[in-house]
């Protein structure tokens, strides 16, 4: 535990224009002195100054949001040399009056941090932070396309006849291309022309997204290969599975085992046995863009691979039913593929050591 090796311990409540931290002996559980300050890069400074000042010899931060607000500081103290850990945002028990501040948050924080046994590490940045913001930014594009086309497709539903009759069939891509080439002209009714205006742009608006979400996915490939070419080798791994796998696991070390990764991803089996029944269910928690990367690999392996679909014929005539089959699978390659990332950092650790 963090009480067994470090003198103190600082919790950190992170807002976008603040940060409040509150120093705890971790042996005695003494309160310390608390501080706030800017969240720039001035207000870092001042903050490990203040830890230096009050709290010397060993010490912990325990950070709230070290992926959102936190990750200034967070970036600045393991800069320094910080021992930094990553606290889920701590439950705060209810008040008769409500009453809650900064400092009562970063108190928490602290001792979230003192009272578990297993700690983890802030997410890096570099490259890995590199396919965090592509990846996101091509979710949103791809999501925006989605809307785009609903839209498109509203407007067909109330379109006048002869351009309804002639939209309404058309499949997604098809639709948007020809509604992008739709042109107006001065004989056609107000409603008609200000209907082709509305789809023509829809449908550029969507065009458009979808370039840019080709464009973003192309920019990942060289940064997965950068941190495990041997992902992409992996049957039924694309780009985006990949780049979410890698996004959950971030660096070697930061999770603790396979086991671990499982219930990150939302895939470790969890008992639902009941008198004679001996049976798991599926678990519903975890991180869920993770847990979708696994299923759409365990999918495309489902339908692709000879040895999947064996595997899935031997687990349903041992009597488990589909969905249990595909949680089996699922947990499989949380395993092999929580390996394979961690066999991969060490031999890119190796080589550059023996480089160097």
């Amino acid at each position: 535990m963090l009480a067994d090796e470090v003198d103190s311990v600082i919790g950190v409540d992170t807002h976008r224009d603040t940060h409040t931290a509150q120093i705890l002996a971790a042996k005695t559980g003494a309160l310390g002195p608390s501080t706030t300050t800017g969240a720039d890069s001035l207000g870092y400074r001042r903050m490990l100054s203040f830890a230096e000042k009050h709290a010397p010899g060993s010490r912990a931060w325990a950070i709230e949001s070290t992926g959102s607000f936190g990750a200034g500081l967070t970036a600045h103290l393991r800069k320094q040399g910080e021992r930094v850990v990553e606290i889920d945002r701590p439950k705060r028990p209810a008040r008769r009056n409500g009453a809650k501040s900064d400092e009562l948050d970063a108190l928490r924080a602290a001792r979230e941090g003192l009272g578990r046994n297993h700690l983890s590490e802030p997410r890096r940045r570099g490259e890995r932070e590199a396919i965090r913001v592509v990846l996101r930014t091509r979710q949103s594009a791809v999501h925006a396309r989605s809307v785009a086309i609903c839209q498109l497709k509203s407007l067909i539903v109330t379109a006048p006849e002869g351009l309804r009759s002639s939209l309404r069939r058309l499949g997604d891509q098809d639709l948007a291309s020809r509604c992008a080439r739709l042109r107006i002209t001065s004989a056609q009714p107000i409603d008609h022309q200000m209907t082709v205006r509305a789809l023509r742009c829809t449908a550029r608006r969507a065009l458009a997204l979808e370039a840019e979400a080709a464009e973003l996915e192309a920019e990942l490939q060289p940064l997965i290969k950068a941190i495990c070419p041997q992902l992409i080798a992996e049957r039924g791994v694309g780009t985006i599975s990949a780049a979410e796998l890698i996004n959950a696991w971030s660096h070697p070390g930061r999770i603790r085992s396979e086991a671990a990764f499982a219930m990150l991803a939302g895939v470790a089996p969890i008992p639902a046995s009941s008198g004679q029944t001996v049976r798991h269910r599926l678990n519903r928690s975890g991180d869920r863009q993770l847990n979708r990367a696994l299923h759409t690999i365990a999918m495309s392996r489902l339908q692709h691979d000879p040895d999947t679909r064996a595997y899935a014929q031997r687990r349903q005539e041992e009597g488990k039913t589909p969905r249990e089959t595909k949680r089996c699978l699922k947990r499989y390659l949380a395993r092999r593929l929580f390996r394979l990332l961690e066999a991969e950092a060490k031999m890119t650790q190796d080589r550059t050591h023996a480089t160097a």
